[in-house]
């Protein structure tokens, strides 16, 4: 079966779901697709849509300093007590309230300070990685016949999956309009073989799947964010708002993160500075000096994704100390996918269809999948 599709191009050939979903079942990626983005649509787990804004409590920082010197090219997070899970949207709008779903009941959460990197682990970074350690990726490995019997063997091809928009508008009901499993992509070819990262060792790394990014950070002496220290991290402070710098989405008409602006899926204009995936840091970092905690790129947690955690944690009452998530994964609609909790949303994010560059929001992805809107951060404990 033929996969043939240039890199760059802003068309897609034609292929049936059949085909399709041979060659995305053999990573898993059905999964991923179907609830990365998606509202949970059939979920058990409801939205409250009562207003958020009187349960969130203030936000109780550690005094503490570190007790050693901050880590190049990192940040510390002093950690202490806060409102964990999702406000509601400005707009008030279904989308955005559909977004908040699994991410309420708004809960009490402490965590302990850690330092935590100022950006998304780069390209050149992870080239750094894998020249010393010789590392191949997930996307990079061909995938074995006996862990996919019934594809054919032509089907099992190393590659990724990218965004590739319809050159037309789309109903916004069938995912696979606007991605593909795409040959030969991964880290160093992110659209695929033809293209590759030359001149953009600044941007994030992206097409890497939980296990790459979690390779990194053991390499670096560093480990992945727990949902809870990530959005600890991401609120820099503020409590009960919808994005990581306040209140309004562009405060005096200033962009503020990356993400889709134009009709989704076949038009990102690019009003915000860039059409697609942009460098680390062409933002404004929040208050304590991270920068793309909205947009961009979604970042992986360690935690297990359950739509239903919230709810445990708050049944529990009191503050939750250090939570590091369920014991094990759970997605209604893909019951038997391992998935990871996924922060921060993506240039893809948008009002349209997926609203999650607003804070407290969740995604989710399967653990041997890659994506090109998706990426990382590590964060390091203090020794003592």
């Amino acid at each position: 079966m033929s996969r043939k599709q240039k890199a760059q191009s802003k068309r897609r050939k034609k292929k049936s779901s059949q085909d399709k979903w041979l060659l995305l079942s053999l990573v898993g990626i059905v999964a991923c697709l179907i609830t990365l983005f998606s509202f949970h649509r059939g979920s058990t787990v409801h939205a409250e849509h009562q207003s958020t804004t009187a349960i969130f409590g203030p936000t109780l920082p550690n005094s503490a300093l570190a007790s050693e010197p901050t880590p190049p090219g990192m940040v510390w997070i002093s950690g202490g007590e806060f409102s964990m899970g999702a406000t509601d949207p400005p707009d008030m709008g279904e989308i955005g309230m559909m977004a908040t779903q699994d991410a309420r009941p708004i809960h009490r959460v402490y965590v302990d300070g850690f330092f935590m990197d100022k950006t998304d682990v780069t390209n050149a970074e992870f080239a750094q990685f894998v020249k010393a350690t010789g590392y191949i990726t997930v996307a990079e490995r061909k995938p074995r016949a006996e862990d996919f019997p019934t594809a054919p063997p032509e089907n099992l091809v190393a590659g990724s999956v990218v965004f590739s928009p319809p050159n037309h508008p789309v109903p916004l009901i069938d995912k696979f309009q606007w991605w593909d499993y795409v040959r030969g992509a991964n880290w160093h070819h992110p659209l695929g073989p033809e293209s590759n990262i030359k001149g953009k060792d600044d941007y994030p790394v992206v097409d890497v799947a939980y296990q790459d990014a979690e390779a990194y950070a053991k390499w670096a002496g560093k480990r992945l964010p727990t949902e809870a220290e990530w959005e600890f991290a991401a609120r820099g402070g503020l409590a009960g708002k919808p994005f990581v710098w306040g209140d309004s989405f562009r405060p005096n008409g200033k962009w503020m993160a990356n993400t889709h602006q134009g009709h989704f899926p076949n038009t990102d204009t690019g009003s915000d500075g860039y059409a697609g995936i942009a460098p680390v840091a062409q933002y404004p970092p929040n208050n304590y000096g991270l920068y793309d905690m909205s947009g961009n790129v979604w970042q992986w947690t360690t935690d297990w994704y359950r739509p239903d955690y919230y709810h445990t944690l708050a049944s529990a009452g009191g503050v939750t100390r250090n939570p590091k998530g369920p014991n094990s994964s759970y997605d209604p609609s893909e019951p038997n996918e391992p998935k990871k909790a996924l922060r921060g949303g993506s240039f893809l994010c948008t009002d349209q269809y997926c609203s999650r560059y607003i804070v407290g929001t969740r995604g989710m992805g399967e653990v041997n999948t890659g994506t090109n809107h998706l990426g990382f951060r590590c964060v390091k404990d203090v020794t003592n």
